[in-house]
């Protein structure tokens, strides 16, 4: 359907501002895209990224407004987890069903071509632009220089604050009355590396998994890019006897690499020479609330409810913002204060669920996974639900390869949680994983539990 169209801002070019633009201008709306950063498609990366990790969600909205296959283009799927324990074979662990997958895909050349999409679809994109001020009640904005007394105002019927963790529109916004707002950074750091491909352009690792070197207290990964590299990430403490800030020379980076992800020797030099030229980056969660105000403003993506990057969902949630604003348009037409409002009630529930559940994913890869109590317990997990596809649905594959909001994934997965506490307690649990007995406690306790 289309609207009555409206005059619309969007601030920040990223990911969730692309494709909302997209969205806002097929309703029929004109749009205009303000980021105070350079177009992206004429930059170098930055050197302080992610890969993404397209799942369910983020397909959904893509299809939704009819680019998926534009974006499958440049994503390879990944069907499982590669695990590389110290002195123990790398060995894989299946995300899901059959078919299952995560796509891993670079995020600056998505960003490219979400912007390509949105231009060609009429969207004017305003690079290098820098809002410094937002009047919310009349909706206007002002860019450009105070410093120097050189601005500009300019007028709009709507503001969508899609400029990230530290909005500038947020930023407006809390300092009304009654806005709830809280932010918390944890210790842990991440620097972006790579793993060059081989001479011939292949890959040096599996292309098709995502690569975990878990090491308790720090965890590196890797996932695939289309031209044979790998996108890796150090996540670490920033202080500490291992941390970022007690490795001060090439020479002490080449040997913590050595000593501790010996998979990756060929690459030691590259990953040394990257360790200093690229930042040590910070990660927060930020929650708040309200998202809108009234019919005139309104949050989307990291702005409303940034996440740790650990269940690869930021993205995802993102696009999942815009996929429901866009159901919940096509039932109240052009009733924004209406549309706001079930927008921030549908989304906020949801995305403290993923704020959660990112978290605790973080304490999972980076300790338990090499645990084998825990592979155990995923190992009894994964023979309960072949058997019974009905009744367990791991939380992983809630998150990911479902629909289903993300409030009732974190639910059902402390409920299942519980479930296997009491099983792992079991007498013996390691010689009778596999027996009929714990499969019939299993059934008891998830009938009790009304799952």
């Amino acid at each position: 359907m289309t609207q009555n169209p409206k005059n619309i801002a969007i601030i920040g070019s990223g990911l969730v501002g692309s494709l909302l633009s997209i969205y806002l201008k097929k309703l029929g709306h004109q749009v205009t895209v303000f980021d105070r950063r350079a177009d992206i498609r004429n930059t170098e990366f930055s050197g302080r990224s992610i890969n993404l990790a397209m799942s369910n969600r983020g397909w959904n909205a893509l299809r939704e407004v009819g680019i998926a296959d534009q974006i499958k283009e440049i994503a390879i799927p990944l069907d499982k987890r590669a695990m590389h324990v110290i002195d123990t074979p790398i060995y894989y662990q299946k995300y899901g069903k059959d078919g299952e997958a995560i796509w891993s895909i670079s995020r600056g050349i998505l960003n490219r071509r979400m912007i390509d999409i949105a231009e060609a679809s009429g969207v004017d994109f305003r690079f290098e632009e820098k809002v410094w001020d937002v009047n919310l009640p009349e909706t206007k904005l002002y860019t450009g220089d105070t410093e120097k007394g050189e601005w500009t105002e300019y007028g709009f019927d709507m503001i969508f604050g899609c400029d990230g963790a530290f909005s500038r529109v947020r930023h407006k916004m809390q300092r009304r009355s009654r806005f709830d707002y809280s932010q918390d950074f944890i210790d842990v750091g991440y620097k972006e590396l790579s793993i060059l491909p081989n001479a011939d352009g292949t890959h040096k690792l599996d292309k098709n998994s995502f690569h975990i070197w878990p090491r308790g207290n720090f965890m590196f990964i890797a996932m695939p890019n289309l031209d044979g590299s790998f996108t890796c990430t150090l996540f670490m403490p920033f202080e500490g006897d291992v941390s970022f800030e007690s490795i001060k020379t090439k020479a002490e980076a080449k040997s913590f690499f050595k000593s501790y992800f010996p998979t990756v020797q060929n690459d030691i030099d590259n990953l040394a020479e990257d360790f200093f030229k690229n930042p040590t980056s910070a990660m927060v969660t930020m929650k708040c609330y309200p998202w809108a105000y009234w019919d005139k403003v309104a949050l989307v993506g990291d702005s409303a409810h940034a996440v740790v990057p650990f269940y690869g969902q930021g993205m995802n949630a993102g696009f999942e913002d815009i996929f429901v604003l866009n159901k919940i348009i096509a039932e109240y037409g052009d009733d924004w204060e209406r549309i706001f409002q079930e927008y921030q009630k549908d989304r906020k529930p949801n995305a403290d669920a993923i704020a959660e559940l990112s978290y605790r994913n973080f304490m999972e890869m980076s300790t338990k996974t090499a645990d084998p109590k825990f592979l155990l317990q995923k190992q009894i997990e994964k023979r309960f639900a072949g058997k019974h596809p009905d009744k367990w649905i791991p939380v992983y594959s809630r998150v990911t390869f479902s629909d289903r909001s993300y409030a009732e994934a974190l639910a059902e997965g402390d409920a299942q949680e519980e479930i296997m506490r009491q099983v792992m307690g079991l007498p013996d649990i390691e010689k009778k994983w596999d027996s009929d007995a714990v499969e019939e406690l299993m059934l008891e306790l998830l009938k009790a539990s009304r799952l």
